[in-house]
């Protein structure tokens, strides 16, 4: 079994014992994994787990970005294993520029939701609350790091989100996102500005908006030196 990375405090359940005691009794953990990268979809994840039981892995459970990716790959069927449900969304990169990363976050929080069977009473949600969704929520500041189904969600979301990343490298290589993920390192800016945007790549995000007008002023140039050859 992998060792956990040090830190003060595992997470509890000290959030969903709160909800029970509210009258609740299916309540789910939702994160999300790559808002802030270059490329590649935005993964929201929602987990229900059971909260009478605590299997001998529940200290190595920690906010997946304190963990190593083999501590993760430990993890993650550790936990669909006993997980009640596990629902995950996507939303790809097209529809990020459409809606902005805050309504995509969202958005795909819903679809993780929708997929949960049973269907939660209660949400608890890392840091955000979901607009006009008819369903009682918290918003819980640190959530990955204090709350354990909030954790569980964001460690399933990263292995979910890391491996499609992998096989999505096969189809644009290049790139490196089997390495990166999409997000912005220094190889991957560089791979950007030798090979351009891929369909993977979000506009609405520099360095990409800015390659993406720096091809257009290219492109404008050469349009108007062609013009002035004609005449």
């Amino acid at each position: 079994m992998p060792k956990s990375n040090k830190s003060k405090s595992s997470p509890k359940f000290t959030e969903e014992r709160l909800g029970e005691r509210l009258g609740y009794k299916c309540i789910a953990g939702i994160d999300e994994v790559g808002r802030g990268c270059l490329a590649g979809p935005v993964i929201a994840t929602a987990v229900i787990m059971p909260v009478d039981r605590k299997p001998k892995w529940f200290k190595q459970v920690k906010d997946s970005k304190l963990l190593t990716p083999e501590q993760r790959e430990f993890l993650s069927p550790q936990i669909h294993e006993i997980a009640v449900s596990i629902g995950t969304g996507i939303v790809a990169p097209d529809l990020i520029d459409s809606l902005g990363m805050t309504k995509a976050v969202c958005t795909a929080m819903r679809i993780a939701i929708g997929k949960l069977m049973p269907q939660p009473d209660y949400l608890l949600i890392d840091y955000l609350t979901i607009p006009d969704l008819n369903l009682p929520q918290k918003g819980v500041e640190n959530g990955d790091t204090l709350c354990f189904s909030i954790a569980c969600a964001s460690i399933v979301a990263k292995v979910f989100r890391d491996h499609l990343m992998i096989e999505l490298d096969k189809k644009y290589p290049g790139y490196g996102f089997a390495q990166h993920k999409g997000y912005g390192t220094a190889e991957h800016v560089a791979a950007l500005k030798k090979l351009g945007a891929s369909p993977l790549h979000r506009r609405l995000f520099q360095p990409v908006r800015n390659l993406a007008q720096m091809s257009f002023d290219d492109l404008s140039e050469i349009s108007a030196n062609q013009g002035k050859n004609e005449t």
